[in-house]
């Protein structure tokens, strides 16, 4: 009988211990300043170098033969680029989000009485969706208002003209029936806009993981970041790569999207040094900013990969008469999002 009321007052005081290990002090860590900065700087050119060959890599990779948009090798290198954004939205960014905006350092009302994270999440999709479609209508129309004078200005003019004309435009459509060479470049614009969307939600995330990385003051957290990192752009570099090569856009904006994709985490390092003097990472200003984002960034990145990445090619009619081809898309996606997931352990 002496056991129960230790029982009752392990009961009465669990409340209490549990509510002492929710606090906002970051107290404990090893806050070697320099050492920590030394990280950081391996950090930046590590994470720059990953980030650049890994976007690179789909993009070169038109110059050979083998990994061409029209070829199969490519669904497949596409099919691990969309697992591994996948893993980034739901594995990383959502649950970084849902522990953000559930922290005990912000008020409980509203932030616990209402599940913020998924509510912030689908409203990033519903508004990637309306982008995505808005887009494409808009340019489809334009493109249809600026080809109909120039078709009616072409039966007008002699018979060399329309020689010429004919014969870029089976260039083009590569001898397929007529309505064709419409349908190409519609397809192109929803190219573009699905690798501008895409690189918009991982460039968001990027940023605050380079923040995060930038404003730690632990060389041990720093220290275990910098490898889990590099993989981690490495991998989103090559989804985000695949995309662009098949926008066909000009060298100029491939070498800047490129490059913008490159930088963003390594800037946000630099930034995240720059103010980690007046930065408090558990202000409740701080955490409510990154979890928006972070959740905003996470509904993206989930559309982007299911709708507009993987339906696209799963549904295509050359993977659906080609069961072999079928089966290795399903394992290249199954290890795109497996070992982006078990890069979560790290970071």
């Amino acid at each position: 009988m002496s056991k129960l009321p230790i029982f009752s007052l392990l009961l009465l005081f669990l409340p209490l211990l549990v509510s002492a290990e929710c606090t906002c002090e970051t107290g404990g860590e090893d806050r070697n300043k320099s050492t920590a900065f030394k990280y950081k700087i391996v950090a930046i050119c590590s994470i720059l170098a990953a980030s650049a060959i890994g976007v690179s890599l789909p993009i070169l990779g038109r110059k050979i033969s083998a990994l061409r948009p029209e070829n199969n090798v490519f669904f497949l290198i596409k099919a691990f680029g969309a697992g591994v954004i996948l893993a980034t939205g739901f594995v990383h960014i959502l649950s970084d989000a849902f522990e953000t905006l559930t922290s005990p350092c912000l008020a409980e009302n509203p932030w616990s009485n209402f599940p913020f994270t998924g509510f912030f999440a689908m409203l990033s999709a519903i508004a990637t969706l309306m982008v995505d479609t808005f887009a494409n209508s808009y340019y489809r129309r334009s493109h249809f208002n600026k080809a109909r004078p120039m078709d009616e200005e072409m039966q007008g003019e002699h018979e060399g003209h329309v020689h010429v004309h004919t014969h870029a435009t089976h260039g083009h459509a590569h001898g397929s029936a007529p309505g064709s060479d419409e349908a190409a470049p519609t397809e192109l614009v929803r190219q573009r806009v699905i690798s501008q969307v895409l690189e918009l939600g991982i460039v968001v995330h990027s940023v605050i993981i380079g923040i995060s990385v930038g404003t730690s003051e632990s060389a041990k957290t720093i220290k275990s970041l910098v490898a889990a990192l590099t993989f981690h752009q490495f991998f989103e570099g090559m989804g985000l790569g695949g995309c662009i090569s098949q926008a066909n856009f000009k060298f100029k904006a491939v070498a800047i999207m490129a490059l913008f994709f490159a930088l963003t985490t390594p800037t946000g390092i630099a930034i995240g040094i720059g103010i980690s003097k007046i930065y408090d990472e558990n202000s409740p200003t701080a955490l409510i900013v990154e979890g928006i984002l972070n959740a905003a960034s996470a509904g993206i990145l989930i559309y982007m990969a299911l709708v507009d990445l993987l339906a696209a090619d799963f549904m295509n009619p050359r993977m659906q008469s080609n069961l072999k081809l079928q089966i290795l898309a399903n394992i290249s996606l199954l290890l795109g999002s497996g070992f982006m997931s078990l890069l979560a352990k790290w970071t």
